[in-house]
Order: C-alpha cells, then structure tokens, then sequence
C-alpha cells in the first residue's frame, strides 16, 4: 500500500510539473498538487515504519510542544521553536521520527493559526528540518554546531517560503522575485535569529534528553 502510494505521488508531482510549465498562471494550484503529493508519500513511508507506541507516543508530545511554542511566539514575527524542536528530535530519535515531528507541528499549529495553501510546503520544510537533524547528528552533538545548523535551516525554511510565494503569487520574473524576498527579509532574518537563540538555550540538552530515551526505547532484554 505504501509503495503505491509512494508511486501515486511521483505520478502527481510530474503531472503537475508538467501543467505548471505549460500553464504558468495555475502554478499555484500546481505546486499545492506536488505539495500534497509530497505529503502523502511521506506519511506513506512513515506509515510502513516499525515505530512503538511509546516512540509514537513521545513524537506526538514533541509535535505538540512545537505547536504550542509556535502559537506562543506567535506575537513575535518570525519567531518560533519549531526549527529547533524538529533538529533535537532527528538527532536524538532518528530520521523516521524528525520528520513525523516536523510535519505534524505545522499541520497541528496552523489550526490556530490558519490553514491554507501553505501549509504543506511548510510540514515539508519543517520535515526536511528534522531530517537534517537526523542525517548530520554526529555533528551537532556540541551546542555551537547545533546552534548553527538551526540557524542556516532558519534561513533554508525561510527561502522554500520565499520562493514558494513567488512562484505561487508573483511574476516569474527576477523582479518578482526580488519583491517577494525583499517583503519578508526581516521575518527570515528573525526566524533565523530566534533559532540561534533557542538552539543556544536549551537545544543540546533536548537533544540528550531525546537520546536517553531512545536508548531505553531499544534496550534488549536477553534470557540465559
């Protein structure tokens, strides 16, 4: 069933990479169709994974506090935890489970803060976060390098954003695009910022905590 569904999903994203070549002006609708698509291959795969109820457990609990600290800073433009939430959770729990964390803490924020056709490039954004964290975790086991990573994917996050909006909203043109950067530098430089700021404060300690639990999640007990 994964598998096909996987299939399904590569069929949509060309067939909508095709219509959006063709029709520049329904790129919007094109690009919600490869976003959708994305998603459902995802949660597909995650789906198929051999995660415990406890795992589940402690990844629906980290989605939750990241969507609850992104409401929170809501009145803070630009300014959230999620990045940083999503980083800790790959590194200490694994791949499967930075993705799930990413991805549910934006569909489960935007209920308060409002769905629309950016919410599946942001669960994508916020997945590929926890997968970085997941693949480079060997390298962000020191505060500083943790701290720097949440930093770049701040502005990595931002720019999928940008560029979202500008092939969605605006003239596929450099002018375009210039305008659509240039209207939200100073949030991206803000996400950016507060990820440094929260990576510092309390990323690498999430990040051991998480890893504790994972090695008591696959301790073996062996019968003599």
């Amino acid at each position: 069933m994964s598998r096909a569904a996987i299939v399904s999903a590569a069929g949509v994203c060309f067939g909508a990479a095709v219509w959006a070549a063709a029709s520049p002006r329904y790129t919007a609708l094109a690009l919600l169709l490869v976003a959708g698509a994305l998603v459902a291959a995802g949660a597909a795969w995650l789906e198929s994974g051999p995660d415990s109820a406890r795992e589940l457990a402690v990844v629906a609990t980290l989605a939750g506090v990241a969507a609850a600290g992104r409401v929170l800073f809501a009145a803070i433009p630009g300014v959230q935890p999620v990045t940083v939430i999503c980083v800790a959770a790959g590194a200490g729990l694994g791949l499967r489970a930075g993705i799930a964390v990413g991805g549910l803490s934006a569909f489960v924020s935007n209920f308060f803060l409002g769905q629309g056709l950016w919410t599946p490039w942001q669960m994508l954004g916020w997945a590929a976060c926890g997968a970085a964290g997941a693949l480079l975790a060997p390298l962000v086991r020191r505060r500083i390098p943790f701290a720097l990573l949440c930093t770049v994917l701040g502005f990595a996050f931002s720019a999928l954003m940008d560029v979202w909006t500008w092939l969605s909203f605006y003239p596929h043109t450099w002018g375009g695009l210039t305008l659509a950067v240039g209207k939200g530098v100073w949030f991206d430089v803000a996400h950016a910022a507060g990820n440094l700021v929260l990576a510092l404060a309390a990323g690498p300690e999430l990040r051991r905590l998480l890893d504790r639990y994972r090695r008591r999640l696959h301790v073996e007990v062996l019968w003599a």
